[in-house]
């Protein structure tokens, strides 16, 4: 992992974070002043200007940020691609120091498996009153998120992603296990399997847990569909280009695990995770076959591009048996959310009301953005099938998340609290401490309401 981070004891230099309005009276040496102003540096947010000191070396740098509210917690996260090599430290206009470190750090973040990428020699001195381990904890588990998310699906298919459950599981002392192929048969997974049984390589239901056992329960699901072609209602090609980031429901899940891990939380944690990868061949299961799910509840395929509802079914049935105190599950599960939200938004889904206000405010103070949509159980009717007891895909074009998560909602009954989170998981274009590319979303603000609510 890169280690943007340096001690507070560490020479520095100063970058002075300045609105349009601070400007004029921020503690800068008058000559720096004199050269800002020289310059044309007005404090306008996202723009950097690098100042001298007397003998032609640097003495620091302005960088702009907007006023409240309009400022934005990650605008730091632009300062690695603008600041020269060395170490610096933040000053001045600094809303949130925790957040404006963080997006630093994340800003660091290369992709770097396939090509030379330019090692960055940048860091930056943790400010003070900042718990520097966790703050170096919750960058560990984005990177390792985005990692996930960022690598192609020939490099990271099913047995991969368990190779990296495994991995993680291994470095915090937790247990481990893991069902593959036709064991999914014998040890009821219907679902999972079936969705599975046409790739090459074979699907399987992985397993982590950890905690103490008289601990609160709870149980993170995470869609891992490796790659998706839509099986046989085959998506079009240019609906494929991102299907590698399928798997970031799973990506973000263990994201999340890492943090509680890390931390101590007192929790006694499970993580599911189904992996499969969506496939054609003469395997393929159809459209229109009737396919019998863990819980007992027959699900006619309407079409076989709603896998990952599928092995999630399977897998938040497994979770549900244990009543457990919360169930989480992060997939990266349908346009309709993102057409609806956009990718920058997350859509949320929970029947308990002080959990959702709980998580809306940690995602306003995390700058962990989500957005709750409605459980609107009159729309259920949409999933009717006249051969079995419900269909995978709604009879119309409408409300397709909402839809959805009803579908995952018919296989959790017994689970205090359930929350389902339909992601993007995928950054289109750039933005401070945002790199395009794989991304973890709402793990941050969990984490928070999670060591709030359990300790």
């Amino acid at each position: 992992m890169i280690d943007c981070f340096a001690p507070s004891s560490a020479v520095s230099l100063p970058v002075w974070c300045v609105t349009k309005d601070t400007f004029a009276s921020a503690p800068i040496p008058e000559a720096a002043r004199r050269f800002a102003e020289a310059a044309g540096f007005s404090g306008a947010a996202g723009k950097l200007l690098l100042l001298p000191n007397a003998d032609g070396g640097l003495a620091g740098a302005l960088f702009g940020i907007a006023p409240a509210p309009k400022a934005d917690a990650f605008a730091t996260g632009a300062l690695p691609g603008l600041l020269p090599e060395g170490t610096w430290r933040l000053e001045g206009e600094v809303p949130s120091p925790r957040l404006a470190a963080l997006a630093f750090a994340l800003g660091c973040y290369r992709f770097s498996t396939y090509r030379a990428a330019k090692a960055l020699k940048i860091k930056l001195v943790v400010p003070e009153g900042v718990d520097a381990a966790q703050l170096r904890r919750t960058v560990e588990a984005v990177m390792l998120t985005r990692d996930l998310v960022n690598t192609p699906a020939n490099d990271l298919g099913p047995a991969e992603l368990e190779d990296a459950a495994r991995s993680l599981a291994a470095r915090h002392g937790a247990r481990f296990r893991s069902i593959v192929g036709d064991a999914l048969l014998a040890q009821n997974f219907p679902l999972i399997h079936a969705v599975g049984l046409a790739a090459a390589r074979a699907p399987r239901l992985i397993e982590i847990r950890a905690g103490d056992p008289s601990h609160p329960k709870v149980t993170l699901v995470g869609k891992g569909v490796c790659f998706d072609t839509g099986g046989l209602d085959l998506k079009p090609s240019s609906a494929m280009l991102l299907m590698k980031k399928d798997m970031g429901g799973a990506a973000n899940a263990l994201g999340l695990t890492h943090m509680l891990l890390s931390r101590g939380a007192k929790v006694n944690l499970r993580v599911l995770i189904p992996a499969v990868e969506n496939s054609v061949s003469g395997a393929a299961f159809r459209p229109g076959d009737v396919l019998r799910s863990r819980k007992g509840i027959s699900v006619e395929i309407g079409n076989t591009d709603a896998e990952g509802r599928l092995v999630l079914a399977d897998a938040l049935a497994l979770a549900d048996e244990e009543a457990p105190d919360l169930v989480i599950d992060f997939a990266t599960l349908t346009g309709a959310a993102r057409v609806a939200l956009g990718p920058q938004l997350p859509a949320a889904f929970t029947d308990d009301e002080d959990f959702a206000a709980d998580l809306s405010r940690h995602a306003m103070v995390e700058a962990d953005p989500l957005w709750r949509l409605p459980l609107w159980a009159p729309y259920a009717g949409m999933l009717d099938s006249k051969v079995a007891d419900i269909n995978n895909v709604s009879s119309g074009g409408f409300a397709g998340a909402i839809t959805a998560a009803l579908f995952l909602a018919k296989f959790v009954a017994q689970a205090r609290s359930y929350l389902h989170l339909d992601l993007f998981a995928w950054n289109p274009s750039s933005r401070p401490g945002r790199p395009e590319g794989g991304e973890a979303q709402t793990i941050r603000a969990l984490d928070a309401l999670i060591a709030e609510r359990f300790g």
